[in-house]
């Protein structure tokens, strides 16, 4: 099933003008900075705001051509707006109850949240994270066939935000809703999405699968001090005696610190950047663990003027990318589509579980 959304919004502030599409299920962030035009966008596809023109399509269904309250679109807004006199539960079952009969059933979403705890208590006596855990369970059980989530951190300390990230991490594998995430957090996207959509001053400066746009050096995501790549895998093997496990990503094979996770569990990796080293053929005697075969498909110099961004298409699938000295470019002679070796360190990969 494919989301197909067109936003137009030329003749009043703030302008916007917006294309994409994106497989779902799944998680498609929308990424950029305040003023970008993300909540515009959200408060459009939910029919809380009227665009010039507007299409969104949802596996054949033309949202945009039904009243809001028939949309069936579940809202989470960066506050928590739960109803301040009625019980969590209460706050629960307000939505479950008025909404049509749906796959999202109220035990898994109190389970899945960590939530029968709270049942009983008001949202006056919740923390932020609880707030937002009970928003988003609120939202789940409205059985909307699209759910919208603008900024459901950003009010949040970081440990707030530590605590309800492994919660949105389950949600999407859990319930088979698309979910359409706006934020200005590197991490969430990293943490989160399926599908990217970079947007900057109203416009989508690129759109698609997670990896390949983080990957990309002519955008500005590979410029940032955070910049990394991230590559989908599972757990191949275990080796105790050395400390380390084999993820298998495409065809390729990492090793990483020893993670507690079974044989078979899908995995994401975020490789930094700055991490990553380049060498023209396989170098022994070095700490470094993991040696992948590549190709250059692109070489950017930063803004700044002293570094090369370089885009590497690994030969077992997925893509990397590499902060380096200009200097160590010029030396290698990088070019685009010469062969070459990334060096990771095991310790510089970084996991959440998929």
């Amino acid at each position: 099933m494919t989301l197909s959304v067109v936003v137009e919004q030329r003749f009043r502030a703030p302008a916007v003008s917006v294309a994409f599409k994106a497989p779902t299920p799944g998680v498609i962030a929308l990424f950029g900075p305040s003023g970008s035009g993300k909540s515009t966008l959200l408060n459009a596809i939910a029919g809380l705001a009227r665009p010039d023109s507007i299409r969104v399509d949802l596996g054949g269904v033309a949202l945009h051509l039904l009243p809001p309250s028939r949309r069936r679109i579940g809202y989470v807004f960066q506050e928590g707006r739960l109803f301040p006199h009625l019980t969590v539960k209460a706050n629960l079952r307000y939505g479950w109850m008025r909404a049509q009969p749906g796959p999202v059933g109220y035990d898994d979403v109190v389970d899945l949240l960590g939530l029968s705890a709270l049942l009983g208590r008001r949202p006056h006596n919740l923390s932020g994270g609880e707030r937002q855990r009970v928003a988003i369970g609120r939202a789940l059980l409205s059985q909307p066939r699209l759910l919208l989530m603008d900024e459901p951190l950003s009010a949040l300390d970081q440990a707030r935000r530590d605590e309800i990230l492994p919660y949105l991490s389950r949600l999407r594998t859990a319930f088979a809703v698309p979910i359409i995430y706006a934020t200005h957090a590197m991490d969430e996207v990293t943490r989160l999405a399926d599908t990217l959509v970079l947007l900057d001053a109203g416009q989508v400066l690129a759109a698609g699968p997670l990896g390949e746009i983080l990957a990309r050096v002519d955008l500005p995501l590979a410029a940032r001090d955070d910049a990394a790549a991230v590559l989908r895998g599972k757990v191949l093997s275990h080796l105790p005696e050395r400390r380390l496990s084999a993820i298998a990503c495409g065809s390729d094979v990492l090793w990483v610190p020893l993670v507690d996770a079974a044989e078979g569990t899908a995995l994401r990796l975020r490789v930094p950047a700055r991490d990553v080293m380049l060498a023209l053929r396989e170098v022994s005697g070095i700490s470094v663990t993991n040696m992948i075969a590549a190709e250059i498909g692109a070489i950017q110099v930063a803004e700044a003027g002293h570094a090369a961004l370089v885009e590497l298409d690994l030969l077992g699938g997925g893509q990397l990318v590499s902060r380096i000295t200009l200097d160590a470019a010029e030396r290698l002679g990088l070019r685009r589509g010469l062969r070459i070796l990334a060096l990771v360190k095991a310790m510089s990969v970084e996991l959440q579980k998929d």
